[in-house]
């Protein structure tokens, strides 16, 4: 069950990828990790950088995609997103989310600035 939820998570952040780059941003890093946490999707938006949340939910049992991003999970992004940036040139950022109920890149929902921070 795990390596399915594992498939199906990559599958999801490469549709997201491409759905993205099909609006004119351009992919920097996949799969960005540290001791803080992870980011899915790093990608640049003409001179702001994106920090973007891939999240698939193949039923609305639990609330769906948007509601399994908590709190401590914003908190590990916004984290893993300060180390990132460390020792890097000052740069407008944001933080996007895209939702998936299904592995169809019709389907996503973009949120952009999402975390407003």
């Amino acid at each position: 069950m795990m390596r399915q939820t594992q498939t199906r998570g990559k599958l999801a952040e490469a549709l997201s990828a491409d759905f993205l780059q099909k609006h004119g941003l351009r992919l920097i890093a996949r799969n960005y990790r540290c001791r803080m946490g992870e980011i899915d999707l790093i990608l640049a938006d003409g001179p702001t950088l994106v920090f973007a949340e891939v999240r698939l939910r193949r039923n609305r049992d639990y609330g769906g995609a948007a509601a399994s991003i908590t709190t401590a999970k914003r908190q590990r992004i916004l984290s893993a997103a300060r180390h990132y940036l460390m020792g890097k040139a000052e740069q407008d950022c944001r933080f996007d989310v895209l939702l998936l109920d299904a592995l169809d890149a019709d389907r996503i929902e973009w949120i952009k600035d999402a975390f407003g921070e």
